[in-house]
């Protein structure tokens, strides 16, 4: 198997929910495997980038929102087996169980410190026992394990300083967009096969939200399509597929998404449009799974730049850029066009926020949608800006480091201010 195809494959998790949330609960679900007896409290101390995603985040099977009821939820119900699908089993009394805890004063969370590298540390406490489970890097990277003292267990992960992870270069920025390119041409297409499964699973959740009375934006977004899933209308149809997904995803409605990067808005953006363009255009299936490999490596590829939780809106900026490469190769673009079309997204969107995983998701993803598709037809007609402008590099490869540094360090203030923000909510 080809290292690029590897990635891919590693990357692609299915995630019920945002991804944080089920961090969350995943995270003391399993320091609750570790416990006997009744629960007498739950403390989970976590990073910026994941205490504000998961701030009024949609939860699966629940109507609440947010980090505490999360980690509530872990604590009852979560079942630490499923990964970040650990609240697929949750039922109606358990939500009841979960308020309760929550209004006894025994969940609490806090912030651990302002940075994009991810880390949560899950404590839950009994008469008899007390477990810690850390969790570093990805969203469910276990490090460390301590049960009533004892190390359980241990990783290399755990003593990684912020320094060292910085520094250690991704497998994948070894590569140029012209070797990503010749890759997913030239790879055997039985070893990419298995992408079929993210549009398997983001069907059904785009399906979902069509179908939910809870989803407001998916039906409009249906009603400007002429009512119909598929119409003419490649952009309208792309809008549509790629956000009523994410607008079901954000607000926790019970169907999971192929996450990439660790994130299911990510793995929609990078895959719902694709699937409309290959529907509306009659591409074959070949070129669809090709154009999705080189979708998931251009957003990996910034990302791995940024951080994984970072305060710009890498769904709409790292996957979009992403997105609309692959449509550059599925009408038939070079390279260089790809290219332009990175210069174009990372002169426009680049700094787009992220307030967290909620419904705002859903407007960026509509904007994210409405940036490709411009970069594109603009890229493909010769218009685009020049390198020498703004954050654009003198190469594409440049260009998307560029793209990643804005996130991380150069918003690390703006991340900042938002945790603040929302704090300050808490208070009123």
């Amino acid at each position: 198997m080809h290292e690029l195809t590897q990635m891919i494959y590693d990357d692609m998790k299915p995630a019920l929910g945002v991804t944080e949330p089920g961090a969350i609960a995943f995270s003391v679900a399993k320091a609750r495997s570790y416990t006997r007896g009744e629960i007498t409290r739950v403390n989970v101390a976590m990073n910026s980038g994941m205490y504000k995603n998961a701030f009024t985040c949609g939860i699966p099977n629940s109507n609440e929102v947010g980090n505490v009821f999360s980690a509530a939820l872990g604590a009852v119900a979560g079942n630490a087996d499923k990964g970040l699908e650990s609240l697929a089993d949750v039922t109606p009394e358990d939500n009841v169980k979960a308020q309760e805890l929550i209004d006894k004063g025994m969940i609490s969370v806090e912030l651990s410190g302002i940075t994009s590298r991810i880390f949560i540390e899950a404590t839950v406490e009994t008469a008899e026992d007390t477990a810690v489970v850390t969790i570093r890097d990805s969203h469910t990277n276990i490090t460390k394990i301590t049960v009533n003292g004892k190390t359980e267990l241990e990783t290399e992960d755990e003593h990684k300083t912020v320094d060292e992870d910085e520094e250690e270069a991704h497998s994948i920025h070894k590569y140029t967009l012209q070797q990503l390119y010749d890759y997913i041409t030239t790879v055997d297409i039985e070893e990419i096969r298995f992408i079929e499964n993210a549009y398997k699973v983001n069907l059904e959740l785009f399906h979902e939200g069509l179908e939910s009375p809870r989803t407001t934006f998916a039906r409009h977004l249906l009603k400007l399509n002429g009512g119909k899933e598929i119409s003419d209308d490649e952009q309208a149809t792309a809008s549509l597929m790629c956000n009523a997904a994410i607008e079901a995803r954000v607000i926790g409605l019970d169907k999971p998404a192929m996450s990439i990067t660790g994130s299911g808005a990510h793995g929609i953006i990078a895959t719902m449009p694709l699937y409309a363009a290959y529907k509306v255009n009659g591409y074959t299936e070949e070129q669809l799974l090709r154009a999705t490999a080189l979708s998931y490596l251009v957003c990996m590829y910034i990302k791995e730049y940024s951080g994984r939780l970072s305060a710009f809106c890498g769904c709409a900026i790292a996957a979009g850029s992403g997105m609309a490469c692959a449509l550059v190769y599925l009408r038939g673009g070079t390279v260089e066009m790809m290219a332009h079309t990175l210069n174009n997204m990372a002169s426009s969107i680049t700094g787009m926020i992220c307030d967290g995983g909620n419904q705002g998701c859903t407007m960026k993803g509509i904007a994210a949608v409405d940036a490709a598709y411009k970069s594109v037809e603009f890229a493909m007609n010769g218009i685009y800006i020049n390198d020498v402008h703004g954050i654009n590099g003198k190469t594409p490869e440049e260009t998307m480091h560029n793209m990643g540094l804005i996130a991380s360090p150069g918003m690390t203030g703006t991340e900042k201010t938002i945790v603040e923000i929302f704090e300050d909510k808490l208070k009123k």
